[in-house]
């Protein structure tokens, strides 16, 4: 073993990375299964309704349901991503993963994670901007996560390559070459402070900017059916930035936590918007709910 170790490090041959699932529970491999399986389900047919739902009314060509257009196909774009590695850990115990196939998948994860942060700024404040050219986030998020996987591949990998998730992340990748990894870790830093920073703070100043606004409606009813209007975006915010921030902090911070708590952490950061925001946004737009019904159960409420 340590022969072949020494020889990745001194070779131009890439070594594999081993995927992992949860610690302590691989003998209910099943139930895991059964989990993501919902997870998965869940996630894609509800984001796949919105936008048949979407396309199909014209009543919904609206700049508001664009915008939830936009958000549902980055949300297939996450559950897609992670979805081969997931099935093939959980379902048929393929644990080994190439190492160009693991910095794809990492590319597509995290540029659609750096695209749906752009998505919900645009949404919080321009929403003509976003409909009628929403190129610059694809091209922002694609020119921040491209040089990853060329920074990693020019590193040394001499270590056992154990992932503590069932997909590759870049935190986690980037603990196991045995090179300098100091430009890696400030470009990490970077991308990070200068996307979900950047744009954490401008989605707040937004809804100071809105808030201040609403106050000045002199009817109550008035200043509650307006922050009614924000309330699906502010879920989708609250569901993506926490559970963003508790990974990042545990990848730089908790080095000595349970794995388990990695773990369960970059699950609830990969899964839950995906799966919760065709929830709300059915649940709290009356138009996609009425459809939504129908189509369903064959009623209009």
């Amino acid at each position: 073993m340590l022969r072949k170790r020494t020889e990745y490090s001194r070779s131009s041959d890439l070594p594999p990375f081993t995927l992992s699932g949860f610690p302590g529970l691989e003998t209910s491999q099943h139930w895991m299964f059964l989990l993501f399986g919902i997870l998965y389900i869940v996630s894609i047919v509800g984001n796949a309704l919105i936008l048949f739902i979407i396309k199909e009314v014209q009543s919904l060509h609206k700049p508001m349901y664009y915008f939830l257009s936009l958000l549902s196909v980055n949300d297939l774009g996450v559950s897609f991503s992670t979805l081969p590695t997931v099935l093939a850990t959980f379902c048929f115990h393929l644990r080994e993963i190439g190492f160009d196939s693991c910095m794809a998948q990492m590319f597509f994860i995290h540029l659609f994670s750096f695209m749906e942060s752009g998505v919900l700024l645009v949404m919080s404040f321009d929403r003509y901007v976003a409909i009628c050219n929403p190129l610059p986030v694809v091209i922002r998020g694609f020119c921040m996560v491209f040089p990853l996987p060329f920074l990693l591949k020019r590193l040394s990998f001499c270590k056992a390559n154990v992932l503590s998730h069932p997909y590759c992340l870049h935190p986690d990748l980037i603990r196991l070459p045995c090179g300098d990894i100091t430009i890696n870790n400030i470009f990490g830093q970077f991308i990070v402070i200068s996307n979900f920073g950047l744009d954490s703070a401008l989605i707040l100043l937004s809804y100071m900017l809105i808030l201040r606004s609403v106050l000045a409606i002199a009817s109550r009813e008035e200043r509650l059916k307006t922050l009614n209007t924000c309330v699906s975006h502010m879920c989708a915010v609250l569901m993506f930035f926490v559970p963003m921030v508790g990974v990042s902090m545990a990848a730089r911070y908790g080095r000595h936590a349970p794995q388990y708590v990695h773990t369960l952490m970059s699950l609830i950061y990969l899964f839950v918007p995906p799966m919760l925001n065709p929830v709300i946004y059915s649940i709290k737009t009356k138009e996609i709910r009425q459809r939504l019904c129908k189509i369903l159960l064959g009623t209009r409420f």
